[in-house]
């Protein structure tokens, strides 16, 4: 932003000028603002193995990075060249590889690097275009000059978190948005999607593109999911997919769909364990042998990661003058390959001026700064230098320019790096007006991964004239078919939307259940504990949902109130327990996260809520009741706006009845569990028991409508049973569950199945003809062993019914990964 002198450049005088206006006090809040939006929207970059967990928040400054129009211009036609110069060095090293005969590549860089895919070679893509969406990664040296640390030429990410960054910062700065003139990024978007698109093998108006992605545990994930669903792509993993011939096809619920262009976002090996790497589980097996056969279009081409060598950069200058016949615009920072005598030479006399590293792979391996090293370790590098030339490059240590960053209520010169954007067009690149940027208030934090650093910022080109908006909205006028059917659902969807109903269900059947014990703890407490025996035949029937009952606990263990409050607060906040609340609650999240493409923007923020962190950040080994109780009825609140989302905004399609489907079961499944362990053993007052479990079950309002006296068994168990007009009674479920089963039939999502015949026949058959007088009556033993058959009975067959539905709509899917997400049948 300064120069020299200290004085503000020209390009940053107009937003400087607005800084001033703001002031601390404005700034601050509109970093605040941005830290909601960040935390509504779910923003996260997955670091695996992590202390503070997987899902780190991102970092983003309320301030952008601020290129000029006419710096802008020269950047972008360099980077246009440079792509333009890597896609050509690809088409050569996959065919006739002239640079490997006239000596300008060593045979090293090439067939030493185990990214170079011999199975590929010969392989020519759509178009002989390899390189469809490249990235570089620039820093600006102490010379003020754009230099190239690293090329991304497999599968670039930063692309979604660079949109992700532009709608919060233009939301939290519109005035200066709109005032100084910043380029628009859809049309780079546009462009990409309309480039995938002519890469189709078949004729068809509309191609079927989807965006291949290593899954939940990526940790670009949330990006993945950002642009499949801004693009309007499918987004799969490996399993979602089947090579069947030479074709590529997307598993779905109404059967087999061509795939005619996969954006892929795995590394080159591991796209295919038949031919690239075995062991690679997020793969598709056949995929090169499609490709090869030309029915189906990957980009970027395979084999393409070869490119980011860091080696290849000390040959790029006369590369670029013998491909395009002009010099290299856009340097890389200074390199030297160790592996010839000249190269090995100047390392080892500039030894402490260099930073070395792989000369091979640049991603996961850490550089070392020869001035860093003591004595031994940089003689110990020397000798492997000499030893293994050919492995190392070294390349000049660059300081990076800084920009300001608002770091502890103050403006902060911060090292920067810049991640820019091109995409294949009409025999050229069209370039980002715009990017990624990272900040770190060391130098040392800043390397060439997208998630280096402690921050990231938005990219503003800056336009000498007012800009037009733009829209990723098609304007194709041409007809299109009328569909009201989803069948083209990846069963591998269908299967996480089955669970997030499950999950959701768990989550507000625990929440209920825990609100009706603290609420009556609180109230005994006060004037000492007269149901305590029943308030702990409660929680003891949470506490071991997962485990099979062994009767009542012990009189002894009812009557200590301090025993029973550690029991709850360890129940509602130890995610270590996985049928604890806070557990539960991690794991809808995380199933919802991987749903991120097919849930909306508000389904997403309210499933967001769902965080004890957030709901309670105070001491939780002092909660209180009180506390405990607002906790819940907030919970609770959350839980049944996702519900009301469901019911009032999706469509009844596949999705919604799995997700129903997952519901019901849960719902049925957790209401016969807990009468088997209060009412098939009387402990306890029944009158209060009963009392617990319609209130429970919301029921309660129904029950003192239609009955004036005491409560009783029979008329509970009709009510919460029996009762098909109950949405909160099993009849109900079972109602519901029958009916989604033969609609799915409808809507040619399986062939109709003698099994779900025969189990909506024999389900709602036991129902009708149950008696509810009888299952209360008790034996010699004072058991109800008619009630404790029949909850068994049905017991059993809703969790046959769940066996079922995995069996025949989930299997032919990758196995299953639910994080946390744990049946509790066995708990039955």
């Amino acid at each position: 932003m300064l120069d020299p002198s200290g004085r503000v450049r020209p390009g940053w005088q107009r937003f400087a000028a607005g800084l001033d206006a703001l002031g601390a006090n404005g700034l601050a809040q509109r970093a605040d603002q941005v830290r909601r939006f960040l935390r509504e929207n779910g923003v996260t970059y997955n670091v695996y193995g992590a202390p503070q967990g997987p899902d780190r928040p991102w970092e983003l400054d309320p301030l952008p990075l601020l290129i000029g129009p006419h710096e802008w211009q020269s950047l972008s036609q360099a980077l246009s060249q440079r792509a333009r110069l890597l896609d050509r060095i690809a088409a050569d090293v996959y065919g006739p590889q002239t640079l490997l005969r006239r000596g300008l590549l060593p045979p090293e860089l090439i067939y030493g690097h185990a990214g170079f895919l011999f199975p590929c070679h010969g392989l020519k893509p759509p178009q002989d275009v390899y390189l469809h969406l490249y990235a570089a990664h620039l820093t600006r040296d102490e010379q003020g000059r754009w230099l190239t640390l690293a090329d991304r030429t497999q599968g670039p990410s930063g692309a979604g978190f660079a949109i992700e960054n532009r709608l919060i910062i233009a939301r939290a700065l519109p005035d200066e948005f709109q005032n100084l003139y910043v380029e628009r990024l859809a049309s780079f978007f546009m462009q990409l999607r309309e480039s995938l698109w002519a890469l189709s093998p078949r004729a068809v108006d509309n191609p079927r593109v989807v965006l291949l992605s290593p899954g939940p545990r990526s940790n670009t994930y949330f990006e993945d999911a950002y642009l499949s669903r801004y693009l309007n792509f499918t987004l799969v993993e490996g399993g979602d997919l089947t090579v069947r011939g030479t074709q590529v096809f997307l598993k779905t619920l109404g059967g087999l769909e061509q795939v005619d262009v996969v954006l892929r976002r795995l590394a080159d090996e591991d796209c295919d364990p038949l031919e690239l790497k075995p062991d690679a589980w997020s793969g598709v097996p056949g995929l090169v042998q499609a490709v090869r056969s030309g029915e189906v279009s990957v980009a970027n081409a395979l084999g393409s990661g070869w490119l980011e060598a860091p080696a290849l950069m000390a040959f790029l200058p006369q590369i670029c003058q013998q491909l395009l016949g002009e010099p290299l615009q856009l340097p890389s920072v200074p390199t030297w390959w160790c592996g010839t005598s000249e190269g090995l030479a100047y390392v080892e006399a500039h030894l402490d001026e260099l930073v070395i590293r792989p000369a091979m792979q640049h991603r996961g391996v850490q550089a070392l700064v020869a001035a860093e090293l003591n004595a031994t370790d940089r003689e110990n590098l020397r000798h492997r230098l000499r030893q293994q030339p050919g492995h190392f490059v070294a390349q000049s240590h660059v300081v990076r320019s800084t920009t300001p960053v608002w770091s502890n209520n103050s403006l902060q010169p911060w090292h920067v790096g810049l991640r820019m954007f091109a995409v294949a067009a009409d025999g050229d690149y069209r370039v980002m007006p715009g990017g990624l940027s990272r900040v770190s208030s060391s130098p040392s934090g800043l390397g060439e991964s997208m998630a280096a650093g402690q921050g990231s910022k938005d990219v503003w080109v800056l336009s000498e004239r007012p800009v037009a908006p733009v829209t990723l909205l098609s304007r194709n006028t041409t007809a299109v078919e009328l569909q009201r059917t989803g069948n083209d659902l990846p069963s591998r969807v269908a299967e996480n939307i089955f669970w997030l109903g499950r999950l959701v269900e768990r989550l507000e059947g625990d929440v209920r259940h825990l609100r009706a014990i603290v609420v009556r703890l609180s109230n005994e407490y006060e004037r000492g504990i007269d149901q305590g025996t029943e308030l702990w035949l409660l929680l003891h029937s949470l506490l071991t949902a997962d485990q099979p009952w062994h009767g009542c606990p012990s009189p002894a263990a009812a009557s200590n109130w301090e025993s029973m409050r550690g029991d709850l607060l360890d129940f509602v906040f130890n995610a270590e327990n996985v049928n604890s609340l806070a557990a539960t609650m991690q794991s809808v999240r995380r199933n919802a996260s991987t749903l991120r493409d097919r849930l909306s923007v508000d389904s997403w923020r309210i499933i967001n809520q769902l965080d004890l962190d957030v709901l309670y950040p105070w001491p939780r080994d002092k909660a209180r009741l009180g506390d405990l109780q607002l906790l819940l009825n907030q919970l609770l609140n959350t839980l049944l706006a996702i519900s009301g989302l469901a019911n009032e905004n999706m469509t009844r399609g596949p999705g919604w009845r799995f997700l129903d489907l997952g519901r019901r079961i849960e719902r049925a499944q957790n209401l016969l569990r807990l009468m088997e362990r209060t009412l098939v053993t009387p402990v306890g007052e029944l009158s209060l028991l009963l009392e617990m479990l319609l209130e429970i079950y919301d029921s309660t309002m129904t029950y003192r409508s239609r009955y004036f006296t005491s409560l009783q068994l029979s008329p509970v168990l009709d009510l919460l049973v029996i009762d098909d007009t109950n949405p909160r009674a099993v009849a109900f479920q079972i109602k519901s569950l029958a009916d989604h089963l033969q609609k799915l039939r409808m809507l040619g999502a399986r062939r109709p199945e003698q099994f779900e015949r025969d189990w909506i026949f024999d389900t709602q058959r036991t129902l009708r003809l149950v008696d509810a007088d009888g299952l209360g009556e008790l034996d010699v033993h004072d058991t109800r062993p008619y009630l404790r058959d029949f909850l068994a009975a049905i017991t059993g067959r809703i969790t046959g019914l769940a066996d079922h539905i995995t069996a025949v709509y989930f299997t032919h899917a990758a196995p299953s990964r639910q994080l946390g997400a744990v049946p509790r049948e066995n708990g039955s």
